[in-house]
């Protein structure tokens, strides 16, 4: 259970003085903690990881606090320790007394960064905020236009690479540009939307297989163009499935969480609650209480699953770049989006088929804590994805499209 930031950097080696560009969500400046107000404090439930200098500086520190803080650490495993899953700093207010004794310049990058998170590429810093906060979810998921993404540029000090192919990574970046474009084209219907980005995905990954990444140039081209939407519609009777395999592939994909490390204690019971409550009276009242939920839903609903999908594409897409998985990126993210849309279900169900952007951010960002804050997990689920018959593309087409 430890809080963690996604995205490693590859191949650190020196610091230089470079030209660095910079992306985040429009968006990004809006957040601000609500600290003790918080709904489910980040200071609990995971142990924090203390950067180098923060570990440094701790051990230097004087007086009393100096005291306390170095006695509130794992040193061995770089960690604050924890009394009943809280961290020792978090007090019965649910404030920092270390931010409100020392000041907010003693500390550690993580507590001092969270949920604002930087992707780091060789001359490319993408920020973004994390949907594990529940503040930083309702920003990303409360966001009624389509996000706009903001570029700007300062001299920095920044590590050198031994190995980066900006050959794919510009391939990579040109992908990214056009798949965000097609989901957020509000003219068409989302289910499309989200296929047809799948879809070129695995033209993508064949081209990069086969070392061919001149061909993702053609493959884009035509990618969201009035001839690509035809014809793409035309296939749809490829992607056919029934209401007996709709339903046991959703139940399959829920298990999906019963194979992944588990952050909070209280997870498990809650994803058993959730399938109880979609599955229990069996295959037709699943059945009738979805087709209630597609009824009743707005408009609102396909904002939230396009800006879900699209925050997922902007923070892990691109790296693909380390190890050239596109494929896994993007079936990961539609993974992602069926586990919450499926959440969010069974909460209209237990909820009088009532469901609120609050009660979708809280789905949203528990899914979260407990997919992206471990590497464990999100490895995890890019393997199944390769391995797992149900969690193919051709299969996840048909989920998606039904």
């Amino acid at each position: 259970s430890i809080i963690c930031l996604y995205g490693m950097k590859q191949g650190e080696e020196t610091k230089r003085r470079i030209h660095m560009e910079y992306t985040i969500p429009h968006y990004f400046e809006q957040f601000r903690c609500v600290a003790a107000e918080c709904e489910d404090t980040c200071c609990a439930g995971w142990e924090i990881m203390i950067d180098e200098v923060s570990l440094e500086k701790y051990r230097k520190m004087e007086g009393a606090i100096g005291n306390r803080v170095r006695n509130s650490i794992d040193w061995d495993k770089g960690y604050f320790c924890q009394c009943d899953k809280r961290c020792t700093f978090l007090n019965e207010d649910n404030l920092c007394d270390l931010h409100i004794e020392a000041g907010e310049h003693m500390l550690c990058d993580t507590c001092r960064d969270y949920p604002r998170h930087m992707e780091e590429f060789e001359g490319l810093r993408e920020g973004s905020l994390s949907l594990s906060c529940i503040e930083a979810a309702k920003l990303i998921l409360g966001c009624k236009e389509p996000v706009r993404f903001l570029h700007f540029e300062d001299d920095v000090e920044d590590e050198e690479y031994e190995e980066f192919d900006f050959l794919l990574f510009t391939k990579l970046m040109d992908a990214r540009e056009k798949i965000i474009e097609i989901l957020q084209n509000r003219e068409m219907d989302l289910k499309i939307r989200i296929g047809m980005a799948l879809d070129v995905c695995s033209h993508i990954q064949d081209a990069i297989d086969k070392e061919e990444l001149f061909q993702i140039d053609d493959i884009l081209l035509s990618f969201g163009t009035k001839d690509s939407i035809v014809a793409f519609q035309n296939r749809l009777k490829e992607y056919e499935i029934g209401e007996h395999e709709y339903c046991s592939n959703m139940r399959k994909i829920l298990r999906v969480f019963h194979q992944l490390e588990v952050l909070k204690s209280d997870w498990p019971e809650y994803v058993k609650r959730a399938e109880f409550s979609l599955f229990a009276e069996g295959q037709r009242a699943y059945e009738d209480n979805r087709m209630h939920f597609n009824h009743t839903t707005t408009s609102e609903w396909d904002v939230w699953i396009e800006q879900l999908m699209v925050y997922f594409i902007f923070t892990y897409f691109c790296g693909a770049v380390y190890d050239g998985n596109v494929l896994g990126k993007m079936q990961s993210a539609v993974v992602f989006m069926i586990l919450i849309r499926e959440l969010a279900l069974a909460k209209f169900q237990e909820n009088s088929q009532q469901l609120d952007l609050n009660m979708f951010v809280d789905i949203a960002h528990r899914v979260s804590r407990e997919i992206e804050h471990s590497d464990v997990n999100l490895l995890r689920l890019e393997k199944m994805c390769a391995k797992t018959a149900f969690l193919q593309t051709d299969q996840l087409l048909r989920v998606i499209l039904y």
